[in-house]
């Protein structure tokens, strides 16, 4: 996403659990990189790295750890688009809380919603495919899990052990186990 969003213009402010993610991040093009674990108040370092303000714009896709700190990271009229749970779901909230941030929008997408024919599938596939070819996308697979590990997969994912991309493959094809393709 950091990639992409760079690529069209944006500029990201990022954040990780870890230093080594933290590279990628900044090699993927953010602007500026946030160790979580290294800050006391994620939302008010944000800020403190926009200029004092908050953003237009978070995308979340840890969910239930960073959905507090992403909310207080928006301007007025500012989106949260909340497209993963890799710490959990996000617990019950009062709406509300949009309101007194400042007129925020919460959105949750789910593919099929933006892919509703096959027009619309093949017009977002060759985007796709075109930032891959022109090399705006580079995609790194960081790990091959045979499906009967698709378990193991989830865990490591929601655990945060993981980077890039993570392919599941039928299990006779589960050539290099995910130990020798992670660096």
């Amino acid at each position: 996403m950091t990639q992409l969003i760079t690529h069209l213009g944006g500029r990201v402010i990022g954040t990780t659990s870890t230093t080594a993610k933290a590279g990628l991040a900044k090699r993927a093009g953010a602007a500026e990189v946030i160790l979580s674990s290294a800050v006391d108040d994620l939302a008010a370092e944000v800020r403190r790295l926009n200029g004092g303000q908050g953003l237009p714009v978070v995308f979340d896709g840890v969910g239930a750890h960073t959905f507090d700190a992403s909310l207080a990271s928006l301007r007025t009229r500012g989106h949260l688009v909340l497209f993963g749970a890799a710490s959990g779901a996000v617990p019950p909230f009062d709406p509300m809380r949009l309101a007194h941030g400042g007129s925020l929008t919460l959105i949750r997408p789910s593919l099929g919603d933006f892919i509703a024919d096959r027009s619309e599938l093949l017009r977002r596939a060759a985007d796709v495919f075109e930032w891959v070819r022109s090399k705006a996308l580079e995609v790194t697979v960081t790990g091959r899990y045979a499906l009967s590990e698709a378990a193991q997969a989830h865990s490591d994912l929601e655990a945060r052990r993981t980077t890039g991309k993570l392919l599941l493959v039928p299990d006779a094809a589960a050539v290099g186990r995910r130990e020798e393709t992670q660096s």
